[in-house]
């Protein structure tokens, strides 16, 4: 059977566009639900100002409650490097760091230039190599600025060389505000191929319904792992209307019906869910928990994958 890596992302990037300000203490359970459902690659926060993502203000004192297993990993997310002395110093062991592909949103995302961004990310890379922590490089925008409109997949594939060249261990290509389509996505993995062997990883949401097509799309692409966010909570503050990101027993069901291995089982990633619905407070959007699940398919009925 083929396998996909899921990287789970609700506990940074699905509660950081939340409105309800969720305790430590429920994030750390969020997160022992997710391990609990197979999770073992987990973003579990982000190390940026209070001020700037007020839901994460508690970095710190989430990395110091989650389980420590040697086969579960916690990724932080950094945007310069006093985060990166913070991720370090909380003992993170995966750091993501985000590149956007248009000068707009750099400035408003992370409020510096392009240029200066790929500055940050060749010293944050080196430093995290230093520390013994692998570095992912996340291209933000790649499919879409929701300021300076279409991307052309030259620049993103530009800037998937730079960090590469500065010491990226892993590309993710994030369609931020979802406007791509899996033509789009087959598009990109030619450009993006044409300059690194890296494994590329995505990160998309359904902000217009094409989330799941562009995942399964990329997976037929070559993709070595998927974001997404249990009870497809949450999004991107900086980038207007960014919501959606895919939920994970919806996409682990739709990987699972088309014969994709993904490591989760849906009940346990149901019940992560449905936890942190309880504390926000508001219907999630993810459809799997409303819906049930479906039997799986045969061997007798099932299609040649």
């Amino acid at each position: 059977m083929a396998a996909v890596e899921i990287v789970e992302v609700g506990p940074r990037d699905g509660l950081q566009n939340e409105s309800a300000l969720v305790s430590t203490e429920a994030k750390i359970a969020y997160i022992e639900a997710l391990i609990a459902a197979g999770a073992r690659r987990i973003e579990a926060t982000s190390f940026v100002h209070p001020k700037r993502v007020p839901q994460m203000a508690d970095a710190e004192a989430v990395m110091a409650g989650v389980p420590r297993r040697d086969d579960v990993r916690y990724l932080g997310l950094v945007v310069n490097e006093r985060g990166l002395d913070r991720a370090l110093a909380a003992g993170v062991d995966e750091v993501n760091v985000v590149v956007v592909a248009t000068e707009t949103f750099s400035e408003r995302n992370q409020g510096m230039s392009m240029e200066a961004a790929l500055r940050s990310f060749a010293a944050i890379s080196g430093r995290a190599h230093a520390a013994g922590v692998p570095v992912t490089a996340t291209i933000g925008a790649a499919f879409g600025c929701p300021f300076e409109g279409e991307v052309a997949p030259a620049t993103v594939a530009e800037l998937v060389r730079s960090c590469a060249d500065a010491g990226a261990d892993e590309i993710a290509l994030a369609d931020t505000i979802g406007v791509g389509v899996p033509a789009d996505v087959e598009r990109l993995i030619g450009e993006v191929r044409a300059v690194t062997g890296l494994p590329l990883r995505f990160h998309f949401h359904n902000t217009r319904n094409t989330g799941y097509a562009n995942a399964l799309a990329a997976v037929a692409g070559g993709a070595a792992a998927l974001d997404a966010s249990a009870g497809g909570i949450g999004g991107c503050p900086f980038a207007p209307a960014a919501t959606g990101n895919i939920a994970t027993e919806d996409l682990t069901y739709a990987l699972r019906r088309s014969g994709i291995a993904s490591g989760l089982e849906l009940s346990g990633v149901v019940a992560a869910a449905t936890l942190i619905e309880a504390e926000l407070g508001t219907q999630i959007p993810a459809l799997l928990g409303r819906a049930g699940d479906f039997p799986v398919r045969s061997a007798a009925h099932s299609r040649p994958v």
